[in-house]
C-alpha cells in the first residue's frame, strides 16, 4: 500500500497534542508515533474566501486552510447549502441543510479536504471505519481522487449506507458488535500498515467543517448567538467553533456563538462529563439508539469539545429515543427530511430557545434516505 512519495514535502504542518512533535517527515501516522497521541494542526484556520468558481465547492476557502496550497482540489461540490427559517414556538429558528451535500451528509466537507491532502502525499489506497455517514464519504471522495478505499462498519449500520459505499466502489466490511468494536478491527489494520483515513484522528476535517460557520455568517450576515448540532466524535463541533473563532480574528464577527452539543440518552458521555464530571461516565454505557451516527462511547477529541462548549458559554443537552422519532416526524413535516441523528437537533431546540436570542441556528447533518 503506498504511503507518501519520499522527499515531498509535507501538505499538512500537524504536531503532537500529547507531546509536541511534529508529523514526521515520512509515512501517514494516524496518531504519534512516539506517545500515541493525536495530531491537531500547528496555524489556525483563516477566513479567506476566494471566488466562486463552478465545481470547487468549499475549495473557494482553502487558502485559509493550514494546507499546501499547491495541491489538487478533489471536489464533488460541497457546501453553499441552504439556511432555512422554521417557526419554533413563534421563533424562527435557521437550519442549515447539510444533508444538501453530494453525499447527502455534512461529512463531504471534510472528506474533501482530508482526501485532497492524503491525495497529494501519494495515497493510493486506505481504510477509514464509519456507522454510514464518513465512510459514504470517504468512498465517493476517494473514487474521486482514484484512491483505493475499504471501509469497515458496524453491523447494524443502515442498507442504504452501507450500499452507498459500495456505490462509490469501496469494500464494505461488517463488523459484529458496538461501533466501538468496527473502530478496534480498523486499528488493527492500521497497525498492520494500511493508511487510515481517520475522521476521528486526522485533523483535516475540521478545516472543512469550518465552512459551514463560513457559510451561516455569509448567509445572516451575522454570527448567531448559538448554534446547536449533533455530537458524537465532536468534529463537527469542533470545526464550526474554529470557523466562528477564525471570522472573529479576521474582524467579521465581535462575539462567539454558543455551542450546544446534542446527544442520545442512550449513549452520552460528552452529555454526562459536562454535567457531572468524571463521576459522569458512571451514568451512561454504550447502549443501542436510532441516532447512529453519535453513538461513540469514548470520542478521541471529548477534551477539547468539552473546553469549547464551556468557553462558547454553551452547554450540552441529552434527548429521548422517543424525541429523536417525534423530532424527525415534526421536521418531516417542515419539509425537511433527515435521518434520525439530525432530528436531535429538534427536541433540544424546544429545550434551549427560550434561553436564546435570535438568531438561532440548527445544524441538520444527514439526508432521511440514508436511513431505514
Amino acid at each position: 500500500m503506498m504511503a507518501a512519495q519520499s522527499g515531498e514535502i509535507r501538505a499538512f504542518p500537524l504536531k503532537c497534542q500529547n507531546c509536541g512533535r511534529p508529523y514526521p517527515a515520512s509515512g501517514i501516522p494516524y496518531r504519534c508515533p512516539h506517545c500515541g497521541g493525536i495530531y491537531d494542526f500547528e496555524n489556525s484556520i483563516e477566513y479567506q474566501p476566494g471566488p466562486q468558481k463552478p465545481g470547487e465547492g468549499i475549495g473557494r476557502y482553502r487558502s485559509g486552510f493550514p494546507l499546501s496550497t499547491g495541491q489538487v482540489w478533489h471536489s464533488l461540490g460541497e457546501g453553499d447549502t441552504a439556511l432555512v427559517p422554521v417557526k419554533v414556538d413563534d421563533r424562527s429558528v435557521f437550519f442549515k441543510c447539510e444533508f444538501q451535500n453530494p453525499t447527502g451528509s455534512f461529512k463531504d466537507r471534510g472528506a474533501a479536504v482530508l482526501v485532497s491532502a492524503l491525495a497529494a502525499q501519494g495515497v493510493t489506497e486506505a481504510i477509514e471505519d464509519s456507522s454510514g455517514n464518513a465512510g459514504a464519504a470517504f468512498a465517493a471522495y476517494a473514487g474521486r481522487a482514484g484512491m483505493k478505499a475499504r471501509v469497515f462498519v458496524p453491523d447494524y449500520a443502515s442498507g442504504p449506507k452501507r450500499r452507498q459505499i459500495e456505490s462509490y466502489g469501496a469494500e464494505v466490511i461488517r463488523i459484529l458488535g458496538p461501533r466501538s468494536a468496527t473502530t478496534e478491527r480498523t486499528l488493527v489494520e492500521a497497525e498492520r500498515g494500511a493508511v487510515y483515513a481517520s475522521h476521528a484522528y486526522l485533523p483535516h476535517v475540521l478545516a472543512g467543517f469550518a465552512t459551514v460557520a463560513f457559510e451561516i455568517f455569509e448567509q445572516l450576515g451575522k454570527a448567531p448567538s448559538a448554534v446547536v448540532l449533533p455530537v458524537g466524535q465532536g468534529t463537527l463541533l469542533l470545526g464550526v467553533y474554529r470557523g466562528f473563532k477564525a471570522l472573529e480574528r479576521a474582524g467579521m464577527i465581535n462575539r462567539l456563538p454558543q455551542m450546544i452539543g446534542v446527544q442520545a440518552r442512550a449513549c452520552a458521555p460528552l452529555w454526562s462529563v459536562f454535567h457531572g464530571g468524571a463521576a459522569g461516565l458512571t451514568w451512561i454505557s454504550e447502549g443501542e439508539t436510532q441516532a447512529e451516527g453519535i453513538r461513540i462511547m469514548q470520542p478521541l477529541r471529548g477534551d477539547a469539545v468539552l473546553r469549547v462548549v464551556e468557553d462558547s458559554a454553551g452547554t450540552m443537552v441529552v434527548v429521548e429515543e422517543q424525541e429523536i422519532s417525534q423530532g424527525r416526524d415534526d421536521l418531516g413535516c417542515q419539509g425537511l427530511y433527515v435521518e434520525p441523528t439530525s432530528a436531535v437537533v429538534w427536541p433540544a431546540i424546544q429545550q434551549v430557545l427560550a434561553d436564546r436570542p435570535d438568531p438561532v441556528v440548527a445544524i441538520l447533518t444527514g439526508s432521511g434516505l440514508k436511513s431505514n
